[in-house]
């Protein structure tokens, strides 16, 4: 009943959030400038964006490396399946990827691909700083806007402080991880701490501890951060052909500027990939930057872009949804936060951390 109440709010929030998006917008002329975009850049960029989930399951087989093989055709499979259950019911539909995977490759546990998802969400989050504070240097704001950007300037530099400090703090636990796991384990081997809790965290980190492996392998390092590198790349070029599809004076830089926008959007738990959050963020990063383009032509680009960044996963999703062997019970089972649990606390890896 719980579950079903939360999501029933985040409808409601959804369809405050689209309210707030669509209020006082002429949307016949939403559908004008929908009729004038060209629909050549849009499927270049929709092509683009099929390919940056292939890279995502190339990043995901690297960083699973120091753990164990896996396999490249499931990788993009439940990528895909991730992502359409995000786009269908939200945020919780995270837990579909970590819990999908196991059971069509029966080498990879579900601590390690949590654990490896969490990297992956680091990485993302560390080239997407850097992406959009390097971007920053030569960018230059609308007259009239200086003082605004400036605090722009400001936050992107504390996000990039914050990206380093935390791969520090990641580089020290990799090399004092098994001190750090003996001292959990000893301070958590008390009749109060639920030994279910600490079974799941001492398995979470013992993951972590091996698949930070990649930090000590400058090689595999390297080619996660080429191959996250790549990924964002995938993102911002469609970003940039949506604009161009409706003929706006915006550079690559811009678009990059509007993609770090619409991607911390992206991060709203609303059913619909962000629906409406994503839709009011990537306009208002339209009109920060050029506010003489008419509202109207602002929101066309939004609900396009949209389309573009989660329509396809929606397509490769249900194929291999319909496609697989799992049940739609069984899928229904791994939005479960419990399920995750005990999936996680069966898992035994036997993984020893160096000291």
């Amino acid at each position: 009943m719980r579950k079903y109440v939360k999501f029933t709010l985040l409808l409601l929030f959804t369809a405050f959030l689209f309210w707030f998006f669509g209020r006082g917008l002429d949307w016949a002329e939403v559908r004008q400038s929908l009729r004038r975009a060209d629909l050549f850049y849009i499927g270049v960029a929709t092509s683009i964006i099929c390919l940056g989930y292939l890279l995502r399951a190339i990043r995901w087989k690297v960083l699973l490396q120091p753990i164990t093989d896996s396999s490249l055709r499931e990788l993009f499979a439940t990528t895909t399946v991730g992502f359409t259950a995000i786009f269908l019911i939200g945020r919780m539909g995270e837990i579909v990827r970590p819990m999908w995977l196991p059971m069509r490759d029966r080498r990879v546990r579900p601590s390690a691909a949590v654990v490896t998802l969490g990297l992956e969400r680091i990485f993302d989050f560390a080239a997407l700083v850097f992406l959009f504070s390097i971007n920053l240097l030569w960018f230059v704001p609308q007259p009239g806007r200086e003082e605004e950007f400036l605090y722009v300037e400001v936050a992107g530099a504390l996000m990039l402080a914050g990206v380093v400090g935390g791969f520090v703090s990641l580089f020290i636990f990799q090399r004092i991880s098994g001190r750090v796991i003996s001292w959990f384990e000893r301070v958590s081997d008390r009749r109060w701490v639920p030994g279910r809790i600490r079974k799941i965290f001492l398995s979470l980190l013992r993951q972590l501890a091996s698949a930070l492996g990649i930090l000590r392998d400058w090689r595999e390092f390297l080619w996660v951060t080429f191959w996250t590198l790549a990924l964002w790349f995938a993102i911002s070029i469609p970003t940039w052909l949506v604009l161009l599809a409706f003929d706006l004076p915006f550079t690559f830089s811009d678009s990059l500027f509007i993609m770090g926008f619409a991607t911390v959007s992206s991060v709203v738990p609303t059913p619909g990939g962000a629906a409406g959050a994503f839709h009011a963020a990537t306009g208002a990063s339209l009109l920060f930057l050029k506010n003489d383009i008419p509202t109207e032509t602002a929101a066309a680009v939004a609900l396009v872009m949209h389309l573009v960044y989660f329509a396809p996963a929606i397509v490769f999703g249900l194929y291999y949804f319909f496609h697989g062997d799992i049940s739609v019970e069984r899928f229904r089972s791994l939005l479960s936060s419990e399920n995750a649990e005990r999936e996680i606390e069966t898992d035994s890896p036997d993984f020893v951390p160096e000291s």
